[in-house]
C-alpha cells in the first residue's frame, strides 16, 4: 500500500516513476536453523545422558552382588521340634548384614529368643538379648560373632535351638583364612563385583565418545 501511495502521488505531480520503490522486508522461516541453537541443544542433551549414565552408574553399584541374605531356618520345615538345627546351619554360610528368619504359627507355643552361650547349652534365658513372637521374624546379623537362638516354654529341649556363626563382609571373605570354603565363594563374589565394575567403565566409555562426536 505505501508503494501504491507513493506511485499515486508522483504521478498526480507528473513525474514519471520508472522504477516503484519499496520498504525492505525481512523474511522469517520457521524451519531456519540457528546454528548456535542447535550446538547448545546438542550440548544440553549430552550432559543429561552423561547424569543419567553416573546415576545409572551409581545405582548398580548400589545393588552389590552381594546384597544381604535372608536365611529361613529350617528352610520348608519352619520353627518346630525334632528337627536338626545344627544340621541346617551347617549348611549355611552368613555374613554381616544378613538376616536369620524363624517361621512358625503366631499366636502357638513357639517363639524365638537370643541368648548367649550357656543359655544356648542348658536352654535357659542366660544373656537373653531379643525376643521375638510374630510367627515371621526377620533377625537382623549386624555383627561378625557368634549367635545362639532357643525356644521357650521348653521346647528347646526338644531341638528348638540353632547357634549361627556370622562372617565378614563378602568382600573381605578371601582375607579370612578361618572360613576355609568360604573363601571361595568370597572370591567369587569379587570377580562378578569386578567383571559389573568394567562393564560399567565400557559404558561410560562409549557414552563418553559418544558426547565428543557431539560436541
Amino acid at each position: 500500500m505505501r508503494t501504491l501511495r507513493v506511485f499515486l502521488h508522483l504521478r498526480h505531480r507528473g513525474t514519471a516513476l520508472p522504477l516503484a520503490l519499496s520498504p525492505r522486508r525481512r523474511s522469517y522461516s520457521k524451519y531456519t536453523t540457528n546454528p548456535k541453537a542447535v550446538s547448545l541443544t546438542l550440548r544440553s542433551l549430552t550432559a543429561a545422558m552423561s547424569w543419567l549414565l553416573v546415576v545409572a552408574v551409581l545405582v548398580g553399584f548400589a545393588v552389590d552382588p552381594s546384597a544381604a541374605t535372608d536365611h529361613i531356618v529350617g528352610a520348608n520345615h519352619g520353627w518346630n521340634p525334632n528337627i536338626n538345627y545344627s544340621l541346617w546351619s551347617g549348611n549355611q554360610t552368613f555374613y554381616v548384614g544378613d538376616l536369620i528368619s524363624f517361621r512358625y504359627q503366631k499366636g502357638g507355643t513357639h517363639n524365638v529368643f537370643e541368648v548367649n552361650e550357656t543359655g544356648y547349652d542348658n536352654c535357659t534365658m542366660d544373656g537373653v538379648a531379643g525376643n521375638w513372637t510374630s510367627g515371621k521374624d526377620f533377625i537382623p546379623l549386624p555383627e561378625a560373632r557368634r549367635y545362639y537362638f532357643i525356644c521357650g516354654n521348653g521346647f528347646c529341649l526338644q531341638g528348638m535351638k540353632v547357634a549361627i556363626t556370622v562372617h565378614p563382609l563378602r568382600h573381605n571373605a578371601s582375607s579370612d583364612g578361618s572360613r576355609g570354603s568360604t573363601g571361595a565363594q568370597g572370591e567369587a563374589s569379587t570377580a562378578a563385583l569386578r567383571t559389573r565394575g568394567a562393564a560399567w567403565l565400557a559404558a561410560i566409555a562409549v557414552v563418553a565418545a559418544a558426547a565428543g562426536a557431539f560436541c
